[in-house]
């Protein structure tokens, strides 16, 4: 398992009956995780006092209880910089546990040796767009949510990257794929995050079961004559890494490399536990970077 355990703004505190409680800065938050299926003693003082609270309705979504929280608040990591806000779905604005394929990308991109660019689809408030960019390379960042691209925006300025070489799109990212390929335009590190499910701006439906090996396969079409990576990210259950691997092998055997996939997880720091957070599919030339 790959572990995001670099975190000093970020901390999954303790986990228990279906939540995990966090600490985001200054801030704690109860928010729901399907994966903790397990029920323990809530010890920590956080599971009673926190800042907010997301419950999650026995009906599907849920709504917030917030306690003392502000509207927007900030963290870092290394040189980056993230507004967090709760919106709908119980998210913040940012998935830590990505810290460690950023720091992936980040290295491989400062050891290319030459100018790269990298194409982020589905590509949310900016994590991978920012470390990347931070590294020194071109990025076209694509999401079919316009406030997603905004709140992007804003945290390159944060940052210190706003005047970075960075390419802000809100487009359907199947069709953004399809018109670059026609226009000729190539990319030498590809990073895809796409959800299990969404539509885009006009109402393209995509389904991740039926629609991501398509999508990959055609994404390849857009990589340069000496690609340097390719990064999946899956949170949907039935995409485990095994799956990840068989995609990446069967669509970029053409340029050789090496591939790799794993669970990406987050520490619990009360009892030692690896919170499992999805998973991630990777191809790159070199054996040594997958490690």
């Amino acid at each position: 398992m790959w572990i995001a355990d670099n975190w000093n703004d970020y901390e999954l505190l303790d986990c228990s009956g279906g939540e995990k409680l966090e600490r985001w800065g200054d801030y704690i938050l109860v928010r729901p995780d399907p994966q903790v299926i397990w029920d323990t003693e809530r010890k920590l003082p956080g599971w009673k006092h926190p800042n907010a609270h997301y419950h999650r309705s026995k009906k599907g979504g849920g709504e917030w209880e917030f306690f003392d929280l502000p509207e927007q608040w900030e963290i870092r990591y290394g040189e980056l910089t993230f507004h967090l806000k709760p919106f709908r779905f119980k998210h913040t604005g940012v998935f830590p546990e990505q810290a460690v394929n950023w720091n992936w990308c980040r290295d491989l991109i400062k050891n290319a040796g030459r100018q790269i660019k990298v194409l982020n689809l589905f590509a949310y408030t900016g994590g991978a767009t920012l470390a990347a960019a931070a590294a020194g390379a071109q990025v076209t960042h694509v999401d079919a949510a316009k406030g997603m691209v905004a709140w992007a925006k804003e945290n390159a300025v944060s940052s210190g990257l706003g005047e970075a070489p960075i390419r802000w799109l809100v487009d359907d990212c199947v069709k953004f794929a399809e018109r670059e390929i026609r226009r000729g335009n190539k990319y030498d590190a590809i990073i895809m995050d796409p959800p299990s499910y969404g539509r885009g701006p006009k109402g393209e439906t995509w389904k991740i079961e039926t629609s991501i090996h398509p999508f990959l396969r055609l994404c390849t079409q857009l990589l340069s004559e000496e690609p340097l990576f390719f990064l999946i990210n899956s949170y949907t259950t039935g995409l485990a890494p095994a799956v990840l691997s068989y995609m990446l092998g069967t669509e970029l055997k053409k340029f050789g490399g090496y591939i790799r996939a794993e669970e990406i997880g987050l520490p619990v720091s009360s009892n030692g536990l690896i919170l499992p957070c999805g998973a991630s599919g990777k191809w790159c030339r070199e054996r040594m970077i997958l490690q």
